[in-house]
């Protein structure tokens, strides 16, 4: 079954298996980017953090938790056809059941943002009370773009038809269409959050829902592009990396079930420092969700 899913012949994060046995937590990868609106190469994301996870240290001081005392496997890639959006994201509601199947906690990696969808799909049948938490730059709630509803611009809308509470916090978003706004707003589901601010009206926010199982995506642009350019639409204004330690301190006592990381595209920074944040953000969401599940 996993040489159907999953092409695990190239690199994997640091530390992982490649099998599941024993394993609390799986990684797979999604290499695509065909509804890209801006820059290309978010199908490039995966590979780079893979391959420079190894500069990082396994021990991390600020969750105090080493990668070297958890189980978790990388299973490569998985195999889709690319030529079509809606079959990409059945793949990926196919290698996420297979994952629940070996009671492994997931965390995606992009790709693109419309691949969340077929996670969702795959998690609410395990969990039909699960809500969702997004980081991103961009809403995401247009009913379509460039005449295809699974654009990664329309994610969020694609995930809210499917989620069974619908049930969506929104963090940091700084960019979208008059309407997104003002069907956030009526939903009360954009959480303020200031850079270098604290995260009081994000766990107030969560708080009636400290038993519910949580899906966090985490879209890259959420970063500001001086810490991370490495992606298709960069938004200035974002933030930076003592905030999203604030977002995961605060996120500690809720249980996160799983993740994606999405949107790095690592050619459109030479630096190479936009592959090794997105590496370090993986190294954190493993840590904290095995404290989590």
């Amino acid at each position: 079954m996993i040489k159907n899913l999953f092409d695990n012949e190239n690199a994997i994060f640091m530390g992982a298996k490649r099998t599941p046995d024993n394993c609390s937590i799986g990684i797979f990868g999604v290499n695509y980017d065909g509804t890209c609106s801006f820059k290309p190469g978010a199908r490039f994301g995966p590979e780079a953090i893979r391959q420079v996870s190894s500069c990082l240290e396994t021990y991390c001081p600020k969750i105090n938790k080493d990668l070297e005392d958890i189980m978790y496997v990388d299973f490569g890639s998985i195999l889709m056809d690319k030529n079509d959006s809606k079959s990409v994201i059945e793949s990926v509601k196919s290698a996420t059941n297979f994952l629940i199947n070996k009671h492994l906690s997931p965390i995606i990696l992009g790709g693109e943002h419309s691949i969340t969808r077929g996670a969702i799909e795959a998690l609410v049948k395990k969990y039909p009370d699960l809500i969702l938490i997004q980081l991103d730059a961009h809403a995401d709630l247009r009913e379509s773009y460039m005449g295809d509803k699974h654009s990664h611009a329309c994610t969020m809308k694609r995930c809210l038809e499917v989620l069974p509470e619908k049930t969506i916090f929104q963090v940091g978003i700084r960019s979208g269409t008059k309407e997104e706004f003002q069907i956030m707003q009526n939903n009360n589901q954009l959480v303020k959050f200031s850079p270098g601010g604290k995260a009081q009206e994000f766990k107030q926010a969560l708080l009636p829902y400290s038993n519910s199982p949580i899906y966090l995506t985490i879209d890259l642009d959420w970063f500001d592009p001086s810490l991370l350019a490495g992606t298709g639409t960069p938004e200035p204004g974002g933030f930076f990396w003592n905030d999203f330690e604030e977002i995961l301190k605060t996120l500690k006592d809720f249980r996160i079930v799983a993740s994606d990381i999405v949107e790095l595209s690592p050619e459109n920074d030479k630096s190479g420092v936009s592959s090794i944040v997105a590496a370090k953000v993986l190294r954190s969401l493993i840590l904290s969700l095995e404290n989590m599940q």
